[in-house]
């Protein structure tokens, strides 16, 4: 999936992953929707990369979302940016539009380290 980086990933991809391959993900991953261009997903960017930073081995997939896109309405999502956390392609638990990395870091909390 070329919308997955290990750690923090700064861009979201246009080419988003099928449903299939993200329920397929094995262990933890976080998965964001939004653009690049939204100033809500530019305000959000510093939180999310902090509290990232202390889980460097978590998969970041980050997903440009939009009319027709297929992938942001199998998980319905509405505003941006949303956060959901996976575990094994399966959401446990999701942020819509964090502004500080404490929120994002209480969202991570689930993930071992």
């Amino acid at each position: 999936m070329r919308a997955t980086t290990t750690g923090y990933n700064p861009e979201f991809d246009e080419d988003a992953p099928a449903f299939e391959d993200v329920s397929g993900v094995k262990g933890f991953a976080l998965l964001e929707f939004g653009a690049s261009w939204c100033g809500h997903c530019q305000a959000a960017a510093p939180a999310v990369e902090e509290a990232m930073s202390a889980h460097p081995s978590l998969q970041h997939i980050k997903v440009y979302d939009g009319k027709g896109k297929r992938l942001g309405r199998a998980f319905s999502v509405k505003l941006w940016p949303t956060l959901i956390l996976l575990e094994d392609g399966l959401e446990i638990e999701r942020l819509v539009r964090p502004i500080h990395a404490d929120e994002v870091s209480d969202l991570l909390s689930h993930v071992p380290n």
